[in-house]
């Protein structure tokens, strides 16, 4: 089989992501200690973050809503307006934090453009991920970008079909079991797990270890490695 294109996440695959919104919990927190202890405030955030992915997707814009609505229900309405500033300069903080790309990561875009065309596949608000491809510097890798509202099995089998290829002789590459490598499995197509350390709750979900389309690698550059391997 030879692989023709190489779908590839962007969060906490390409640049640090996660560790950003850990720290704006731990902010969010402290502000609303006095009205909840850490744990119930979590709790709490993860219920109303859950209800309104479907309202507002993935994403700063939608997580800085989310807070905003945890503050005014914990607190009853009684949370301060300079608390609700605070969250919202949280917000915007996030949605400008700089990008850091993973260590290895352009070389390893480098040589595996080399094998196959490249597609940035990930999900959350199209402006603010636009937004970081360009701040990474790493736009010129990619043949196409494809910035969508979730990853199922049929996103990824018209994603791939439009860029001229099909779910069945590609590979998607990320850090999430649930997003980049499940729906690619179920389209036919191959997946590789790249992990990351921190995983966020909504992206947890149980390795499919055994599956002959499936690989875990301990760095994107080692996907060559199992290219060898289909090819």
């Amino acid at each position: 089989m030879t692989i023709n294109i190489i779908g590839i996440d962007a969060d906490d695959t390409l640049w640090h992501n996660e560790p950003v919104f850990r720290l704006t919990h731990k902010r969010f927190n402290e502000l609303l200690g006095e009205f909840a202890d850490e744990d119930t405030l979590e709790a709490k955030l993860a219920a109303v973050e859950r209800e309104n992915m479907k309202t507002y997707g993935y994403g700063a814009k939608g997580f800085t809503l989310s807070m905003l609505q945890t503050a005014m229900e914990v607190s009853d309405g009684n949370v301060s307006p300079k608390v609700l500033r605070e969250i919202l300069d949280a917000g915007r903080e996030m949605m400008t934090h700089p990008i850091e790309p993973l260590p290895g990561v352009e070389e390893a875009l480098k040589q595996l453009k080399d094998r196959a065309r490249l597609v940035l596949i990930t999900k959350g608000d199209l402006f603010h991920q636009e937004s970081k491809l360009a701040a990474s510097g790493l736009g010129s890798h990619f043949s196409g970008v494809e910035i969508v509202s979730e990853k199922t099995p049929d996103i990824y089998t018209k994603a791939f079909a439009r860029h001229g290829g099909s779910a069945e002789s590609s590979l998607m590459t990320g850090n999430s079991v649930k997003s980049d490598i499940i729906p690619m499995l179920k389209a036919g197509g191959y997946a590789a797990l790249v992990p990351y350390p921190l995983v966020w709750w909504a992206e947890a979900a149980e390795k499919p270890d055994g599956h002959p389309r499936y690989r875990e690698v301990s760095a994107l550059g080692l996907v060559n490695q199992w290219l060898d391997e289909i090819g």
